[in-house]
């Protein structure tokens, strides 16, 4: 071949590698087709050689501040529970060096997976997992922990805090906690406040279903043993509430309205159908049915054993059925009424009273002014309130009460060992010192409305009343008593001689005459004291007039009065 030929052939070879080639023409472009197809080779091949793994769990693994991991039913990680969720296409596995700068387009960072030192355990029951860290020391304590000693933990809670709503919440981390939340030791006791929405706002249809749904449920799943019910701030469903609970609580004893509305007879007929063990009712501060409330004491009153309710025009109904003898085991009586009220006069026949309820333990009227209204009959005839422990005719008003009212009460009450007399200033030392109980525990004799005070004489005789109870005294209030310094003195003699019983643990005295000199027996010779109130005592140095407490503090001032 010459050297024409030889340059003819070498052009046309040019040209064929400068024009474009088509698919199935050799060139770089199959070139990089052929890489690609061993790529995928090499790639299906790596996958039959790869073991199975197990399918993926689903729960996610979370680390808070406040627990150690919770662990929730989604997915939301791939592969081990610590890996990051990969996001994107798939990602091309590329060995380094072996592609050239032009193919190594759009490539992603993978991040490294963090290593755990220990793999935890993981236990999936049906709905709720588990998860019990493995590490050095542990004892699986979320797993193997007994039931009862669970259940001993959350009584504490619940006697602290009340079962509603934190029995519904701990009954939600685990079967373990749900079984021993659901024990019907723990809901002995509850008390429901506002249910979903705030006090005094409407509640929607659907609202008031969930409302009814919830009470309903617990009623039928937790109430088994309930002995005390408390309902606060309800405006509605309470009917509803009171059926639902009376029809499937039959060991029902105690029940309490507060602040609630809309109670109508239907809830009373319930009561005396299904709730044969009731014995206590509190009504104060709620607004009721007061004839359904009265037809229920007339048919199952004999086993009432306490009442407590506020005063009100309608609601002095229900002392005069009581004086009438429709609770004759009546063992606890209060009437009450609001602080800001006008209206706080209350007629009662003690008489009557004595004769219908001879059981009577307790007898309170807060803030109200008993009218004492006698019986045709002889007085005498009557045997007053012989096991009467506590009689409270507190006021921070005016009151009535004299030494022969006082005595009309508690002539046959030889058991008495709490007198709270504070704001009737009517009543002398000699009528408390002629009283039938020689066992008085606590008395309050301390007046607090101030339109009165520093209007009265200087009283008298008060060494009466710690000379016939300084063996038994324990608390002492007579704030603003204007008793002489002279008096004064001689009372806390007496009471510093009872040093055998040393029982005085609360004395009040704020807002009298009493005088340094006074003063330091009884602090000297009484070990147990540990509150003293000698706030507003003018006869006192200046600094030490003040709340004292604890045997400590009180020692101080026994320092300083020296």
């Amino acid at each position: 071949m010459d050297a024409a030929e030889a340059e003819a052939s070498t052009q046309s070879e040019r040209k064929e590698e400068s024009a474009p080639s088509g698919p199935a023409e050799d060139g770089p472009k199959s070139k990089k087709a052929s890489l690609k197809r061993t790529k995928d080779a090499k790639a299906k091949k790596a996958k039959k050689a790869r073991v199975s793994r197990p399918a993926r769990l689903g729960y996610t693994v979370h680390q808070g501040e406040d627990m150690l991991l919770v662990i929730s039913s989604t997915s939301q990680y791939e592969g081990s529970a610590w890996t990051l969720k990969k996001k994107g296409s798939k990602k091309k596995k590329v060995a380094k060096g072996k592609l050239k700068a032009n193919q190594i387009k759009k490539k992603k960072t993978v991040r490294a997976k963090p290593k755990l030192e220990s793999k935890p355990v993981i236990k999936e029951e049906e709905d709720v997992n588990v998860f019990v860290p493995q590490k050095e020391g542990d004892h699986r304590w979320g797993d193997s922990l007994p039931e009862e000693v669970l259940i001993n933990i959350f009584r504490m809670v619940v006697i602290q805090d009340g079962a509603v709503p934190f029995l519904c919440r701990v009954g939600r981390v685990c079967r373990l906690w749900n079984a021993a939340a659901s024990s019907p030791v723990l809901w002995r006791r509850v008390t429901v406040g506002h249910c979903w929405i705030a006090p005094g706002r409407n509640q929607l249809p659907r609202t008031e279903s969930k409302i009814k749904d919830t009470v309903n449920w617990l009623a039928q799943n937790r109430f088994s043993q309930l002995r005390d019910f408390s309902l606060c701030h309800w405006t509605k469903n309470v009917d509803f509430t009171l059926e639902v609970v009376s029809q499937f609580c039959p060991h029902l004893l105690s029940l309490k309205l507060s602040y609630c509305t809309g109670l109508t007879a239907r809830s009373f007929h319930c009561l005396g159908l299904h709730s044969r063990s009731l014995q206590s009712i509190n009504l104060q501060y709620s607004e009721f049915h007061v004839e359904g409330l009265l037809e229920y004491l007339e048919n199952h009153g004999t086993q009432i054993r306490q009442i407590l309710f506020t005063h009100g025009l309608k609601n002095d109904k229900l002392l005069t059925a009581i004086t009438r003898g429709c609770c004759p085991d009546l063992e606890f009586l209060e009437v009450n009424t609001k602080l800001d009220s006008k209206d706080s006069e209350l007629p009662v026949c003690i008489q009557a009273l004595q004769m219908a309820c001879p059981k009577l333990k307790t007898f309170r009227m807060l803030n109200v002014r008993p009218l004492h209204k006698t019986m045709r009959s002889a007085a005498d005839s009557t045997p007053g309130f012989p096991l009467l422990e506590e009689l409270c005719i507190a006021t921070t008003s005016y009151s009535y009460m004299n030494d022969k009212d006082l005595c009309d009460i508690l002539f046959g009450s030889t058991r008495l060992r709490v007198l709270d007399l504070r704001g009737c200033s009517r009543i002398t030392p000699s009528g408390l010192a002629a009283l039938p109980c020689h066992e008085l525990e606590c008395l309050f004799w301390g007046q607090y409305f101030s339109s009165h005070i520093g209007l009265s004489a200087p009283k008298k005789g008060l060494h009466m009343v710690t000379q016939k109870w300084s063996q038994t005294l324990q608390q002492l209030d007579i704030a603003n008593q204007l008793f002489t310094e002279e008096d004064l003195e001689l009372a806390m003699s007496y009471l510093a001689q009872a040093t055998e019983a040393d029982t005085l643990r609360s004395l009040n005295l704020s807002g009298t005459r009493i005088t340094p000199s006074a003063l330091r027996p009884v602090i000297g010779q009484g070990t147990s004291l540990d509150y003293l109130n000698l706030s507003s005592c003018r006869y006192l140095p200046r600094g030490v007039k003040r709340i004292y407490r604890g045997q400590e503090d009180i020692r101080q001032l026994l320092d300083r009065l020296a």
